[in-house]
């Protein structure tokens, strides 16, 4: 297979939409994706995120706009980028009565990868993956993690420079999640392209891109510190203690807090609040003897920094015009 050899974005769509009857899964989605980049598609359930990857891997056509991937169009040239690209579905097929040897030498003969370089390849991948100790095992006696990285491994196996990967790490524990993100790394310092679909802010922070979705549109896309840096004004965060600990105090910390002057929004994220005011330096003495009148402590009180779901939820309530809420 012939290297990418496109100048400049690997992936451009323009005006991409998908429906479905009349349901529109993904509109207008402009999307830029530069080589070597990791990407990621980020957003709820139902955000739009699965069509997208279906649509840069030529499964599902565009009802609308149009998308390239390494120069090629999805719609007339789809054997060209299915020959560059490597797609990991949410519940990619292993053949759970086949070994893990024998999932990588079936996907090899799909792949039409054979004799020396086969075995090199497998043998590089299998150590790649750790999972050289676990040749022979089913692939329905792996643990969930070991599953996802068999399922990376398969779809490794013709080299491609293009990795389209939807939610690989849900459903596995954190540790798995951890040393998955490890063989992805070591990925993109080969220089592979990857997209990346998550529903784990997290992981969005570990993507040199990210684009965040919701109903089915694209909200926004950059960096994720220029992402955190759209969230206007400063952040105070507390922990509320007093009598009554739980939700209910919690509750009426916010109550309390969120009509105070230079409030913006207030979001929740356990036993903290987090309150975003014009001027933190007004706003702290302000958010302390309010909660001291009533009764409430307010332990920990100090300014923070913007985390990433801050910002997605900070960025819909833009979208849909409201300005105050709990996350």
């Amino acid at each position: 297979m012939p290297a990418v050899a496109v100048a400049g974005p690997l992936i451009v769509a323009k005006n991409l939409g998908r429906a479905f009857g009349s349901i529109a899964a993904v509109t207008g989605l402009d999307l830029t994706i530069a080589r070597a980049a990791v990407f990621g598609l980020v957003g709820p359930d139902g955000a739009g995120k699965t069509t997208t990857l279906r649509m840069l891997a030529t499964i599902l056509a565009p009802t609308t706009g149009w998308v390239t991937v390494a120069g090629f169009d999805t719609m007339t040239a789809a054997q060209p980028i299915k020959e560059r690209i490597g797609y990991m579905a949410q519940e990619f097929r292993l053949y759970g009565d086949l070994s893990v040897q024998e999932n990588l030498d079936f996907f090899a003969d799909i792949c039409g990868v054979r004799g020396r370089v086969r075995r090199e390849r497998i043998e590089r991948l299998l150590h790649f993956a750790r999972l050289t100790e676990f040749t022979q095992r089913r692939a329905s006696q792996l643990s969930g993690g070991m599953k996802k990285k068999l399922a990376l491994a398969c779809s490794l196996i013709h080299q491609p420079d293009i990795l389209l990967l939807d939610e690989p790490t849900t459903g596995v524990d954190p540790l798995a999640r951890r040393e998955f993100w490890d063989i992805l790394s070591q990925l993109h310092l080969q220089g592979v392209t990857m997209v990346i679909s998550t529903p784990y802010m997290d992981e969005a922070e570990r993507c040199s891109a990210i684009g965040l979705m919701y109903e089915g549109r694209l909200v926004v896309s950059g960096t994720p510190a220029e992402i955190k840096r759209l969230v206007t004004g400063e952040i105070i965060e507390v922990c509320p203690q007093g009598a009554g600990q739980g939700v209910n105090l919690i509750r009426r910390a916010e109550a309390l807090v969120h009509s105070l002057p230079g409030v913006i929004e207030v979001q929740t994220y356990g036993n903290l609040l987090h309150i975003i005011v014009e001027d933190a330096a007004r706003g702290m003495p302000l958010v302390a003897q309010a909660l001291r009148s009533h009764g409430i402590e307010p332990a920990g009180l100090r300014t923070t920094t913007a985390r990433m779901e801050q910002a997605f939820i900070w960025l819909i309530r833009r979208q849909q015009g409201l300005g105050e809420g709990t996350a």
